[in-house]
């Protein structure tokens, strides 16, 4: 990543900040070179600030740090992009953004979570992981467990009991997923075949 510093008389380049969970827009800061060094040394987001002209780590004061997860640059590499979890409010009013929008992630993007969290059982294999147990036998067991799910499902839609059908539905949903990981799809494939058939 090469950043091109030179664009502006300041030395500064505009820096995106995304949650990296929600991809809410948090806040824009700047940054100079030292600035992204600092940022990428000590893995918290730290600006220039240009009404104090010298460097600030976000949350010094308030504790709110924003943990780096990536920072890439824009096609003119002249923009930064930092992804980042953010420990509290960012803005300094309170607010979740700058923009005093709300950021929080929708419960189904946990969906996606949990399928990256199955893609890494699958490469580290853990011992003692019940996931890790369902790899190592295979796909006829992984299947079975999804057609036992998917009984346990219906009988607690049938006897009324929301709880049980929420609960076992979650099994259900879970076992698919190991599923579609042990064939090397992700739950982003049945999504996409949704949004085909819904046009």
């Amino acid at each position: 990543m090469n950043i091109d510093f030179s664009k502006s008389s300041d030395g500064l380049v505009p820096a995106v900040i995304q949650d990296n969970t929600t991809n809410k827009v948090l806040m824009l800061g700047y940054m100079n070179r030292e600035a992204l060094d600092k940022t990428q040394k000590e893995g918290k987001v730290t600006f220039f600030s240009r009404s104090r002209q010298k460097l600030w780590t976000k949350g010094e004061e308030s504790g709110n740090f924003l943990h780096v997860v990536s920072i890439s640059s824009d096609c003119d590499d002249d923009t930064l992009l930092i992804k980042c979890n953010p420990a509290g409010p960012t803005c300094h009013t309170g607010a979740d953004t700058c923009w005093a929008e709300t950021n929080k992630a929708e419960p189904v993007m946990f969906l996606k979570e949990l399928q990256d969290f199955i893609d890494q059982r699958k490469v580290e294999m853990p011992e003692g992981s019940y996931t890790t147990s369902l790899f190592e036998k295979g796909i006829r067991r992984i299947a079975q467990k999804v057609g036992e799910e998917a009984v346990e499902t219906i009988v607690g839609a049938m006897a009324n009991d929301d709880e049980n059908f929420v609960y076992e539905g979650a099994d259900l949903l879970y076992h698919l997923i190991v599923l579609l990981t042990h064939k090397g799809l992700r739950i982003e494939d049945l999504a996409l075949e949704l949004k085909k058939r819904h046009k």
